[in-house]
Protein backbone atom coordinates (compact mmCIF):
# COMPACT_ATOMS: atom_id res chain seq x y z
CA UNK A 1 0.00 0.00 0.00
CA UNK A 2 1.25 3.69 -0.48
CA UNK A 3 3.62 2.59 -2.74
CA UNK A 4 4.78 5.18 -4.20
CA UNK A 5 5.33 7.30 -1.39
CA UNK A 6 7.28 4.05 0.31
CA UNK A 7 9.51 3.54 -2.79
CA UNK A 8 10.45 7.49 -3.20
CA UNK A 9 11.06 7.54 0.72
CA UNK A 10 13.41 4.72 0.71
CA UNK A 11 17.62 5.40 1.26
CA UNK A 12 20.19 2.32 2.04
CA UNK A 13 22.68 1.97 4.28
CA UNK A 14 25.39 3.40 2.67
CA UNK A 15 24.25 7.08 3.63
CA UNK A 16 25.03 6.11 7.38
CA UNK A 17 28.18 7.88 6.96
CA UNK A 18 25.86 11.00 6.90
CA UNK A 19 24.24 10.86 9.96
CA UNK A 20 24.62 12.24 13.21
CA UNK A 21 26.50 9.91 15.53
CA UNK A 22 24.52 8.73 18.72
CA UNK A 23 24.42 10.75 21.42
CA UNK A 24 26.37 7.84 24.49
CA UNK A 25 24.40 9.91 27.17
CA UNK A 26 21.12 8.27 26.24
CA UNK A 27 20.43 4.91 25.46
CA UNK A 28 18.47 3.96 22.26
CA UNK A 29 15.00 3.58 24.48
CA UNK A 30 15.72 7.32 25.37
CA UNK A 31 16.27 8.68 22.26
CA UNK A 32 13.37 6.93 21.01
CA UNK A 33 10.66 8.44 23.90
CA UNK A 34 12.36 11.62 23.44
CA UNK A 35 11.72 11.67 19.48
CA UNK A 36 8.22 11.00 20.01
CA UNK A 37 8.06 13.75 22.70
CA UNK A 38 9.41 16.19 20.61
CA UNK A 39 7.58 15.10 17.43
CA UNK A 40 10.07 13.82 15.51
CA UNK A 41 8.38 10.44 15.21
CA UNK A 42 4.72 11.01 14.96
CA UNK A 43 2.51 8.36 15.31
CA UNK A 44 5.24 5.72 16.36
CA UNK A 45 3.40 2.93 18.09
CA UNK A 46 6.45 1.05 18.97
CA UNK A 47 10.15 -0.23 17.76
CA UNK A 48 12.38 -2.80 18.18
CA UNK A 49 16.28 -2.65 17.20
CA UNK A 50 18.56 -5.68 17.38
CA UNK A 51 22.09 -6.02 16.59
CA UNK A 52 23.98 -9.79 16.28
CA UNK A 53 21.15 -10.94 18.57
CA UNK A 54 21.64 -8.31 21.16
CA UNK A 55 18.36 -6.01 21.90
CA UNK A 56 19.40 -2.34 21.39
CA UNK A 57 15.75 -0.94 22.00
CA UNK A 58 12.22 -2.39 22.78
CA UNK A 59 9.52 0.54 23.24
CA UNK A 60 6.00 1.02 22.97
CA UNK A 61 3.70 4.15 22.80
CA UNK A 62 -0.13 5.12 23.46
CA UNK A 63 -1.79 6.22 20.16
CA UNK A 64 -4.69 5.78 17.53
CA UNK A 65 -5.35 2.59 16.08
CA UNK A 66 -7.05 0.33 13.65
CA UNK A 67 -7.74 -3.49 12.66
CA UNK A 68 -7.49 -3.06 8.76
CA UNK A 69 -9.80 -0.02 8.39
CA UNK A 70 -11.73 -0.59 11.22
CA UNK A 71 -10.91 2.16 14.24
CA UNK A 72 -9.63 1.05 17.39
CA UNK A 73 -9.22 4.44 19.44
CA UNK A 74 -7.11 4.96 21.66
CA UNK A 75 -4.36 1.75 22.54
CA UNK A 76 -1.87 1.69 25.01
CA UNK A 77 0.23 -0.61 22.36
CA UNK A 78 2.97 -3.43 24.40
CA UNK A 79 4.85 -6.23 23.65
CA UNK A 80 1.25 -8.43 23.35
CA UNK A 81 -0.21 -6.43 21.38
CA UNK A 82 -1.70 -7.69 18.01
CA UNK A 83 -1.23 -4.90 15.58
CA UNK A 84 -1.63 -4.65 11.28
CA UNK A 85 1.16 -5.42 9.09
CA UNK A 86 -0.96 -4.23 6.51
CA UNK A 87 1.67 -4.33 3.10
CA UNK A 88 4.47 -6.25 5.14
CA UNK A 89 2.00 -9.12 5.15
CA UNK A 90 2.64 -9.35 1.30
CA UNK A 91 6.65 -10.36 2.22
CA UNK A 92 5.63 -12.91 4.81
CA UNK A 93 3.99 -14.41 2.24
CA UNK A 94 7.01 -14.77 0.05
CA UNK A 95 8.62 -16.82 2.88
CA UNK A 96 5.38 -18.88 2.61
CA UNK A 97 5.48 -19.58 -0.94
CA UNK A 98 9.69 -20.47 -0.48
CA UNK A 99 8.44 -22.89 2.03
CA UNK A 100 6.06 -24.69 0.06
CA UNK A 101 8.46 -24.35 -2.96
CA UNK A 102 10.98 -26.64 -1.23
CA UNK A 103 8.07 -29.09 -0.61
CA UNK A 104 7.41 -29.56 -4.34
CA UNK A 105 3.80 -28.06 -3.33
CA UNK A 106 4.08 -24.93 -5.60
CA UNK A 107 5.08 -24.26 -9.20
CA UNK A 108 8.59 -22.65 -9.44
CA UNK A 109 9.03 -18.75 -10.51
CA UNK A 110 9.26 -20.04 -13.97
CA UNK A 111 7.06 -21.82 -14.47
CA UNK A 112 3.38 -20.21 -16.03
CA UNK A 113 1.23 -18.41 -14.06
CA UNK A 114 -2.40 -19.08 -15.80
CA UNK A 115 -1.46 -22.93 -16.30
CA UNK A 116 -1.52 -22.71 -12.23
CA UNK A 117 -5.38 -21.78 -12.22
CA UNK A 118 -6.51 -24.33 -14.60
CA UNK A 119 -9.98 -23.45 -13.58
CA UNK A 120 -9.83 -20.30 -15.36
CA UNK A 121 -8.94 -21.88 -18.53
CA UNK A 122 -11.29 -19.50 -20.57
CA UNK A 123 -8.75 -16.47 -18.85
CA UNK A 124 -5.58 -18.56 -20.04
CA UNK A 125 -6.47 -18.69 -23.61
CA UNK A 126 -6.82 -14.87 -24.30
CA UNK A 127 -4.18 -13.78 -26.12
CA UNK A 128 -0.33 -13.00 -24.43
CA UNK A 129 -1.44 -14.12 -20.73
CA UNK A 130 0.49 -17.37 -21.77
CA UNK A 131 3.76 -15.01 -21.64
CA UNK A 132 2.96 -14.21 -17.69
CA UNK A 133 5.00 -16.31 -15.38
CA UNK A 134 4.99 -17.03 -12.05
CA UNK A 135 8.14 -14.89 -11.33
CA UNK A 136 5.76 -11.99 -12.95
CA UNK A 137 3.62 -12.02 -9.94
CA UNK A 138 6.37 -12.26 -7.42
CA UNK A 139 7.95 -8.99 -8.69
CA UNK A 140 4.43 -7.22 -9.64
CA UNK A 141 5.78 -7.42 -13.25
CA UNK A 142 2.61 -9.15 -14.38
CA UNK A 143 1.92 -6.36 -17.28
CA UNK A 144 -1.98 -6.43 -15.59
CA UNK A 145 -3.94 -3.40 -15.26
CA UNK A 146 -4.20 -2.38 -11.78
CA UNK A 147 -4.28 0.62 -9.87
CA UNK A 148 -3.87 1.34 -6.07
CA UNK A 149 -2.99 4.64 -6.54
CA UNK A 150 -6.77 5.63 -5.38
CA UNK A 151 -7.50 5.88 -1.35
CA UNK A 152 -8.00 2.45 0.06
CA UNK A 153 -11.36 4.19 1.26
CA UNK A 154 -12.06 4.62 -2.94
CA UNK A 155 -14.14 1.07 -4.29
CA UNK A 156 -12.38 1.96 -7.46
CA UNK A 157 -8.79 0.92 -5.79
CA UNK A 158 -7.83 -1.98 -7.53
CA UNK A 159 -7.13 -3.96 -3.98
CA UNK A 160 -10.61 -2.90 -2.27
CA UNK A 161 -12.26 -3.89 -5.87
CA UNK A 162 -10.52 -7.16 -5.51
CA UNK A 163 -11.81 -7.70 -2.02
CA UNK A 164 -15.35 -7.19 -3.21
CA UNK A 165 -15.33 -9.33 -6.14
CA UNK A 166 -17.18 -12.10 -5.89
CA UNK A 167 -14.28 -14.16 -7.45
CA UNK A 168 -11.41 -12.39 -6.26
CA UNK A 169 -8.85 -14.74 -8.53
CA UNK A 170 -10.78 -14.01 -11.67
CA UNK A 171 -10.95 -10.39 -11.27
CA UNK A 172 -7.26 -10.47 -10.73
CA UNK A 173 -6.60 -12.57 -13.61
CA UNK A 174 -9.27 -11.24 -16.29
CA UNK A 175 -7.78 -7.51 -15.95
CA UNK A 176 -7.06 -6.70 -19.49
CA UNK A 177 -3.27 -6.51 -19.98
CA UNK A 178 -1.75 -3.14 -19.99
CA UNK A 179 1.50 -4.36 -21.23
CA UNK A 180 3.87 -7.41 -21.61
CA UNK A 181 4.85 -9.02 -18.61
CA UNK A 182 8.30 -7.74 -17.26
CA UNK A 183 8.61 -4.35 -18.99
CA UNK A 184 7.39 -2.15 -15.77
CA UNK A 185 6.52 -2.58 -12.09
CA UNK A 186 2.70 -2.27 -11.42
CA UNK A 187 2.08 -2.11 -7.51
CA UNK A 188 -0.33 -4.65 -7.39
CA UNK A 189 -2.21 -6.46 -4.23
CA UNK A 190 -3.53 -8.93 -6.36
CA UNK A 191 -0.47 -10.14 -7.71
CA UNK A 192 0.28 -11.03 -3.56
CA UNK A 193 -3.07 -12.97 -3.82
CA UNK A 194 -2.49 -14.95 -6.61
CA UNK A 195 1.02 -16.53 -4.62
CA UNK A 196 -1.00 -16.93 -1.51
CA UNK A 197 -3.63 -19.12 -3.66
CA UNK A 198 -1.03 -21.00 -5.32
CA UNK A 199 0.14 -21.78 -1.41
CA UNK A 200 -2.97 -22.98 -0.45
CA UNK A 201 -4.12 -24.66 -3.61
CA UNK A 202 -0.22 -26.72 -3.44
CA UNK A 203 -0.95 -27.40 0.13
CA UNK A 204 -4.27 -28.11 1.14
CA UNK A 205 -4.24 -25.59 3.41
CA UNK A 206 -5.49 -22.11 4.23
CA UNK A 207 -2.95 -19.28 4.55
CA UNK A 208 -2.81 -18.89 7.43
CA UNK A 209 -2.82 -22.43 8.55
CA UNK A 210 -0.03 -23.21 6.87
CA UNK A 211 1.72 -19.81 7.98
CA UNK A 212 1.05 -21.35 11.55
CA UNK A 213 2.26 -24.84 11.03
CA UNK A 214 5.41 -23.97 8.89
CA UNK A 215 6.26 -20.48 10.11
CA UNK A 216 4.68 -19.51 13.66
CA UNK A 217 4.92 -22.49 15.59
CA UNK A 218 8.78 -23.29 14.97
CA UNK A 219 9.28 -19.83 15.51
CA UNK A 220 7.27 -19.85 18.87
CA UNK A 221 4.73 -17.46 17.36
CA UNK A 222 1.62 -18.58 19.06
CA UNK A 223 -0.59 -15.25 18.96
CA UNK A 224 -1.67 -14.16 15.55
CA UNK A 225 -4.75 -12.93 13.36
CA UNK A 226 -4.84 -13.31 9.59
CA UNK A 227 -8.06 -11.60 8.70
CA UNK A 228 -10.35 -12.54 6.16
CA UNK A 229 -12.38 -10.90 3.30
CA UNK A 230 -16.09 -11.12 3.08
CA UNK A 231 -15.75 -14.16 0.82
CA UNK A 232 -13.60 -16.00 3.83
CA UNK A 233 -10.53 -15.88 1.88
CA UNK A 234 -7.35 -14.64 3.99
CA UNK A 235 -5.83 -11.07 2.79
CA UNK A 236 -2.20 -11.87 1.18
CA UNK A 237 -1.98 -8.40 0.63
CA UNK A 238 -2.97 -7.19 3.62
CA UNK A 239 -4.58 -8.63 6.68
CA UNK A 240 -1.71 -9.94 8.89
CA UNK A 241 -1.59 -9.10 12.46
CA UNK A 242 1.26 -9.50 14.38
CA UNK A 243 2.80 -8.46 18.13
CA UNK A 244 6.20 -6.83 17.56
CA UNK A 245 8.20 -9.26 19.19
CA UNK A 246 7.02 -11.71 16.52
CA UNK A 247 7.31 -9.62 13.72
CA UNK A 248 11.26 -9.08 15.36
CA UNK A 249 11.42 -13.06 15.14
CA UNK A 250 10.76 -13.08 11.56
CA UNK A 251 13.24 -10.59 10.67
CA UNK A 252 15.89 -12.41 12.56
CA UNK A 253 14.85 -15.74 11.19
CA UNK A 254 15.79 -14.01 7.77
CA UNK A 255 19.08 -12.80 9.03
CA UNK A 256 19.68 -15.83 10.35
CA UNK A 257 19.40 -17.75 7.02
CA UNK A 258 15.95 -19.30 7.53
CA UNK A 259 17.67 -21.14 10.40
CA UNK A 260 16.47 -21.36 13.95
CA UNK A 261 17.70 -23.72 16.45
CA UNK A 262 20.11 -25.27 13.88
CA UNK A 263 16.89 -26.24 11.78
CA UNK A 264 15.97 -24.31 8.56
CA UNK A 265 12.24 -23.20 8.76
CA UNK A 266 12.87 -20.84 5.42
CA UNK A 267 15.42 -22.49 2.93
CA UNK A 268 18.12 -20.46 2.34
CA UNK A 269 18.28 -20.92 -1.24
CA UNK A 270 14.94 -19.00 -1.55
CA UNK A 271 16.00 -16.48 0.72
CA UNK A 272 18.96 -15.75 -2.15
CA UNK A 273 16.26 -15.65 -4.71
CA UNK A 274 13.95 -13.65 -2.92
CA UNK A 275 16.27 -11.11 -2.16
CA UNK A 276 18.18 -10.68 -5.79
CA UNK A 277 17.41 -7.59 -7.40
CA UNK A 278 14.88 -8.36 -10.14
CA UNK A 279 14.69 -4.49 -10.98
CA UNK A 280 15.23 -1.30 -10.32
CA UNK A 281 12.60 0.93 -8.96
CA UNK A 282 14.60 4.05 -7.95
CA UNK A 283 18.42 5.33 -7.84
CA UNK A 284 18.51 3.32 -3.83
CA UNK A 285 15.80 0.61 -4.48
CA UNK A 286 15.92 -2.16 -6.15
CA UNK A 287 12.73 -5.13 -5.59
CA UNK A 288 12.95 -8.93 -5.51
CA UNK A 289 10.43 -11.21 -4.70
CA UNK A 290 7.44 -9.19 -2.78
CA UNK A 291 10.73 -7.82 -0.87
CA UNK A 292 12.18 -4.53 -1.10
CA UNK A 293 15.85 -3.90 -1.48
CA UNK A 294 18.56 -1.72 -0.89
CA UNK A 295 22.92 -1.68 -1.17
CA UNK A 296 25.30 -3.16 -2.06
CA UNK A 297 25.08 -6.50 -4.38
CA UNK A 298 25.43 -9.53 -2.43
CA UNK A 299 24.72 -7.28 0.47
CA UNK A 300 21.64 -6.47 0.40
CA UNK A 301 19.47 -5.06 2.88
CA UNK A 302 15.64 -6.62 2.85
CA UNK A 303 12.67 -4.18 3.70
CA UNK A 304 9.23 -4.47 4.18
CA UNK A 305 6.69 -1.85 4.10
CA UNK A 306 3.31 -1.40 4.73
CA UNK A 307 0.60 1.34 5.07
CA UNK A 308 1.04 3.48 8.33
CA UNK A 309 4.18 3.49 8.56
CA UNK A 310 4.61 -0.75 9.06
CA UNK A 311 8.54 -1.54 8.51
CA UNK A 312 10.65 -4.55 8.57
CA UNK A 313 14.58 -4.06 7.71
CA UNK A 314 17.51 -6.81 7.93
CA UNK A 315 20.98 -6.71 7.37
CA UNK A 316 21.72 -10.45 7.51
CA UNK A 317 25.36 -9.18 7.53
CA UNK A 318 25.98 -8.30 11.01
CA UNK A 319 22.09 -9.43 11.79
CA UNK A 320 20.90 -6.18 12.02
CA UNK A 321 16.81 -6.18 12.07
CA UNK A 322 14.73 -3.47 13.13
CA UNK A 323 10.77 -3.59 13.13
CA UNK A 324 8.45 -0.51 13.95
CA UNK A 325 4.52 -0.08 13.68
CA UNK A 326 2.55 3.06 13.84
CA UNK A 327 -0.86 4.60 13.31
CA UNK A 328 -0.73 6.84 10.26
CA UNK A 329 -2.39 4.58 8.22
CA UNK A 330 -3.79 6.24 4.77
CA UNK A 331 -1.48 9.25 5.18
CA UNK A 332 1.04 9.69 1.87
CA UNK A 333 3.91 10.92 4.52
CA UNK A 334 3.90 7.69 7.29
CA UNK A 335 6.94 6.13 5.39
CA UNK A 336 8.90 9.22 7.54
CA UNK A 337 8.41 7.73 10.72
CA UNK A 338 9.84 4.67 10.25
CA UNK A 339 12.46 5.27 8.04
CA UNK A 340 13.69 7.79 10.36
CA UNK A 341 14.04 5.31 13.63
CA UNK A 342 15.79 3.50 10.65
CA UNK A 343 18.03 6.00 9.75
CA UNK A 344 18.44 8.73 12.56
CA UNK A 345 18.28 6.24 15.55
CA UNK A 346 18.70 2.99 14.74
CA UNK A 347 21.74 3.17 12.47
CA UNK A 348 23.61 5.38 14.12
CA UNK A 349 23.32 3.18 17.64
CA UNK A 350 24.39 -0.19 15.29
CA UNK A 351 27.27 2.15 14.04
CA UNK A 352 28.45 3.10 17.27
CA UNK A 353 28.21 -0.21 18.54
CA UNK A 354 29.78 -1.96 16.09
CA UNK A 355 32.84 0.52 15.93
CA UNK A 356 36.44 -0.96 17.40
Amino acid sequence: MQKKSIVSGLLFFSLIACLVPVAAAQTLNEQLRAGVEDGELPGLHGTIVDLGGERLAEVYFEGEDERWGEPLGNRKHSAESLHDLRSVTKSIVSLLYGIALSEGKVPAPSEPLYAAFPQYADLAKKKGRDKILVSHALTMQMGLEWNEDLPYTDPRNSEIAMEQAKDRYRYILERPIREAPGQSWIYSGGAAALIAKLIEDGTGQALDAYARDKLFSPLGIKEFEWIRGADGVASAASGLRLTLPDLTRIGQLVADGGRVAEKQIIPEAWLDDAFTPRLELNEFIQYGYLWYLAGKPGQEVAIAVGNGGQRLTVEPEVGFVVASYAGRYNDPDSWQTSLNVVMNYAVPAAKARLAP
